[in-house]
């Protein structure tokens, strides 16, 4: 009951927040892609998990980045207690691979996304990118919505987290 109380409240959250995402640009204040995802409202599992896995200096760095972001209903469809195990220090290491598996080095708008088949990953191995009917696929995650753009980059969202194998 809890869980479905959450997902619905991203939801809502997420529509709602970003409208603030555009708003903040419009009004010229740049933010580096940890700050977007962290003031969306939408990313409250993304970013912990990006603060557990020592990697906020990375990814507020000059970049560019292109990054595939899960939301907070990404991670809930993960098996139960597996965020929980992920943040814990002694997986600190398989968090930042999966974690670098959601990012691109360079800046990829969607409109270059969509003629990609593959992208080659921070974290080493290749995502596969499929555009069909409209949808725009990474692996076996949807792309909900994209091109929010940051200081350092360009944010993707996606509602499943992208797991290496």
């Amino acid at each position: 009951m809890l869980k479905k109380f959450i997902t619905t409240l991203a939801l809502i959250v997420a529509s709602l927040s970003f409208t603030s995402v555009a708003y903040a640009e419009h009004h010229g204040m740049k933010k580096d892609i940890v700050d977007v995802a962290a003031e969306n409202g939408s990313f409250n599992t993304l970013v912990a998990a990006i603060k557990a896995a020592g990697l906020v200096d990375t990814l507020k760095g000059e970049g560019p980045f292109t990054v595939f972001a899960p939301t907070d209903e990404a991670f809930a469809k993960l098996a139960d207690g597996t965020v929980e195990s992920l943040l814990k220090p002694e997986n600190k290491d398989k968090l930042a691979a999966i974690l670098t598996y959601h990012v691109v080095a360079g800046k990829v708008m969607a409109a270059d996304v969509v003629k990609l088949d593959s992208a080659s990953t921070v974290q080493g191995q290749m995502v596969t990118i499929k555009a069909n009917y409209g949808n725009v696929m990474v692996n076996n995650a949807k792309v909900i919505m994209t091109d929010v753009k940051a200081s350092n980059g360009v944010i993707h969202v996606i509602d499943t987290v992208l797991l290496p194998k």
